[in-house]
């Protein structure tokens, strides 16, 4: 599997302090289908949860966007 972030991903993720770490490691221990997925997770380390959108095409998967979601699991 191949994870590729956007520029917007890049971009929020250097914003609130992310790493592409923690992104990646969210990607991998969750079981995707085809197409667009949202994962929301809460991380140690942050006040709020993580929201990271990708998109899956066979094996390659792209991270969309990245941000801590202020409204809560």
């Amino acid at each position: 599997m191949e994870i590729r972030f956007s520029r917007h991903a890049r971009r929020r993720a250097k914003l609130y302090g992310i790493p592409e770490a923690v992104v990646e490691n969210l990607v991998t221990t969750q079981e995707l289908g085809q197409g667009k997925c949202e994962i929301v997770e809460k991380v140690t380390g942050f006040q709020y949860p993580i929201k990271v959108v990708v998109v899956i095409d066979g094996d390659i998967v792209t991270v969309v966007t990245n941000y801590p979601l202020k409204k809560g699991l």
